[in-house]
């Protein structure tokens, strides 16, 4: 995991006179993936002994590795808990993917609503990991008052 230069590529932001939150450069994405059904075999919490002999679905092995080479952030997000994370490891490393963090306890049952300060694009895996195509799709947000 290249977690130094992770954050080399983290910027200072200021705003008022007071440091916030650092950014990312532009053009530079912060990829936050699942593993169970989106990179690998769908395996539940219940079930660990299966966690180190999963399949891997190869094309979100090379999809992945591709963004992290091209300078993206790779950081794995998943519903598995920290019992769960040395076996996890385990099988990243067994396959070869390439990332920056992994982070345990992601909430169960899917239908997310992310809410940020930052911009937060989704992305639903369905049996096809390729690169991003641009798409219209309609979302919901918050009520600013301005509506188009």
């Amino acid at each position: 995991m290249k977690t130094d230069n992770l954050e080399k590529m983290l910027q200072d932001k200021i705003e008022d006179g007071a440091k916030v939150s650092p950014i990312l450069p532009g053009g530079v994405k912060n990829y936050l993936i699942d593993i169970d059904g989106t990179v690998g075999e769908d395996i539940p919490n219940e079930e660990p002994e299966r966690m180190l002999t999963a399949e891997v679905y190869p094309d979100a092995l090379i999809t992945c590795n591709k963004w992290y080479e091209e300078g993206h952030v790779i950081c794995f997000f998943t519903s598995r808990t920290d019992e769960h994370r040395e076996n996890t490891e385990i099988w990243l490393k067994k396959h070869g993917f390439k990332y920056h963090s992994l982070l345990m306890g992601k909430p169960r049952g899917g239908n997310y609503h992310w809410i940020d300060n930052h911009i937060v694009k989704a992305t639903q895996y369905k049996g096809k990991f390729t690169d991003l195509v641009d798409k219209e799709v309609t979302i919901q947000v918050f009520d600013d008052g301005q509506h188009d």
